[in-house]
């Protein structure tokens, strides 16, 4: 059975998984989710059993791909939302900016703000009264005919961080036209919700939540990547 996820680790706690880009994390009942495919698979696996449990500790928004962590039962939920909560996992990202970024590496600092009524951020001053401070840092891994390719470790989590904070200072990653993005990306799907962007959760390095031990997850990249050089 082909459960539409690559699978990177399993046990009876955990479960980690690539996520596909252009599909949703969670959704509602009867549109397709990765953690809709995720129970079809534990179901499929346990059929005796009634319902499933699933912990969602962290998502990952629709059009990005990559390492995501999942918990079989409640205890590792907890343990594993609370290494995200404390930042104690390390998570690193890889993406495709159109230009040249300088300098090649170093940090970003912003203060965001969700817009109201829409599912989208923006950069605002630091005392605005709904901002939230976001911090990264990036290096660059090597350059494309269409832009950069950059390693970034996130400090914060804030709603389209990357992509904002990217598209911000004139580099939009590419596929990004939400953002400013002029050059597309992967496959040009009619529905533009399945199209992809270039921004993928690379690896993801904390404790499993049950021996304590270090669990590094490392996704490979797509198609879409590969056909401009990387991975």
């Amino acid at each position: 059975m082909n459960p539409g996820f690559d699978i990177l680790a399993e046990d009876d706690a955990i479960l980690a998984v690539v996520k596909p880009a252009g599909l949703l994390t969670q959704a509602p009942p009867g549109i397709d989710s990765l953690e809709a495919r995720i129970k079809h698979y534990l179901r499929a696996g346990n059929p005796r059993e009634g319902s499933i449990y699933l912990g969602v500790p962290h998502r990952l928004d629709r059009p990005a791909s990559g390492a995501m962590i999942f918990a079989k039962h409640s205890r590792g939920a907890r343990r594993i939302s609370k290494q995200f909560e404390r930042r104690d996992v390390r998570k690193t990202y890889w993406a495709l900016v159109e230009g040249m970024v300088t300098p090649g590496e170093g940090m970003w600092r912003d203060y965001l703000r969700k817009i109201p009524g829409e599912p989208k951020a923006q950069v605002v001053a630091a005392d605005d009264p709904e901002a939230k401070l976001a911090v990264l840092r990036y290096r660059t891994l090597g350059q494309t005919p269409q832009g950069a390719w950059l390693e970034i470790e996130l400090e914060t989590g804030r709603t389209h961080q990357i992509r904002i904070q990217a598209a911000s200072r004139g580099w939009p990653l590419l596929g990004d036209a939400y953002y400013g993005g002029a050059i597309p990306f992967g496959e040009q799907h009619a529905d533009e919700r399945l199209r992809s962007i270039a921004l993928h959760a690379r690896s993801l390095c904390l404790n499993h939540p049950m021996t304590r031990r270090p669990l590094e997850l490392v996704a490979p990249v797509t198609t879409a990547w590969r056909a401009l050089g990387v991975g």
